[in-house]
């Protein structure tokens, strides 16, 4: 009985946890390690916020040496603070170039046109849309009472504006200075172009294109017959703009080759010695079958504004069209450096022919 009872107390106290005896004090120092395997597995949550991460300390600096261009701050194609009346009439006026001049304004290797504009509108303000394809100046007058807000002048070589006073702003944009805006030139088949351009830079559509016939245009209303114009006083001639130490172009310039000594006029015995030289080239040994009746005599050279290349030359530029020339190489000379344009050239280094008159001699 006593044994049963103490096993029953025994159990009670086990189950109550109260009466164990109290552990050896070599337990004790095996606790902390016990805290520490639990902490190990335990994470720790901080109460305060994350601490930041350091800032970089900047590298020093220095000044960097660069001047800024002015141009290159207003190349945008905005006439920036331009006010325009709702009276106001966008007119467009130009053509692929106008009157031919006997010096270059670029490097394109074209010779310069120019443009004389008359605008007649009293009534209304006007803004001017200018374009031309070949290097252009535009010389620029308007009747009395003619007032001019703007002017946009395009192209796909160099343009340049005269005769504006000084308070009207011009923007200029070519293919050839590579500009922000869309460059164009003026003429009936370009018409599509404008409108789009004239809204994006004047917020409405162009109210009328006038062609350029022969280096010159009135824009507006028609200009009656002795009608007085006039222009700024400091307005420049067309030869102002001409390219410092270029050659004169087309004709011109080859009149100045002349003086020069680098070209003689040339005459009938320049173009009998080609074709003697041309018949001589046939007589040479050719795998070819003989023609019966012989060969074909080759034909005279043209001689109009036929030269002889006499040393080392550069041709002026604008041999185009009516302006174009012929030329003969003698042996031992060197064949002429620039454009031919739409000139004839014949080499009796190689008996060979260069340009837009070959075959037909």
């Amino acid at each position: 009985m006593t044994n049963t009872h103490s096993l029953l107390l025994a159990l009670a106290c086990l189950a109550m946890t109260g009466c164990l005896p109290e552990a050896p004090s070599t337990d004790v120092a095996q606790a902390p390690a016990a805290t520490a395997s639990v902490a190990a597995r335990t994470p720790i949550v901080a109460s305060g916020p994350a601490p930041q991460p350091a800032a970089p300390v900047s590298a020093p600096t220095k000044p960097f040496a660069f001047a800024a261009d002015a141009a290159s701050a207003t190349a945008g194609c905005a006439f920036t603070g331009l006010q325009l009346p709702p009276s106001t009439r966008i007119y467009a006026a130009g053509a692929y170039g106008g009157s031919r001049q006997d010096f270059q304004i670029d490097q394109s290797g074209h010779e310069a046109t120019a443009m004389r504009v008359a605008v007649n509108q009293p009534d209304a303000p006007v803004v001017l849309m200018l374009g031309a394809y070949e290097p252009t100046v535009w010389s620029v007058g308007w009747t009395p009472g003619t007032r001019i807000l703007a002017v946009l002048v395009s192209g796909y070589h160099r343009q340049e504006i005269t005769g504006l006073p000084a308070d009207v702003p011009v923007r200029t944009s070519t293919y050839d200075n590579r500009s922000r805006c869309e460059y164009f030139y003026v003429a009936p088949k370009n018409a599509g172009k404008l409108n789009p351009i004239a809204r994006r830079m004047f917020g409405r559509p162009v109210d009328m294109l006038y062609p350029a016939q022969g280096g010159e245009v009135v824009v507006g209303s028609p200009l009656p017959a002795g009608s007085a114009l006039v222009t700024d006083g400091s307005a420049r001639p067309a030869s102002a703009f001409r390219l410092p130490n270029s050659s004169l172009a087309g004709p011109a310039g080859l009149e100045q080759g002349v003086r020069d000594g680098f070209l003689r006029e040339a005459d009938a015995s320049d173009g009998a010695a080609w074709i003697a030289a041309r018949r001589a080239r046939q007589h040479a040994p050719v795998d070819a079958p003989p023609i019966a009746g012989g060969a074909p005599a080759p034909r005279m050279p043209s001689m109009f504004r036929a030269y002889v290349v006499l040393k080392a030359y550069t041709l002026p530029a604008g041999l185009y069209g009516a302006n174009s020339a012929t030329f003969f190489v003698p042996k031992g000379v060197p064949r002429p450096t620039g454009k031919l344009g739409h000139s004839t050239l014949y080499d009796f280094n190689t008996v060979s022919c260069a340009g837009v008159g070959c075959g037909m001699e």
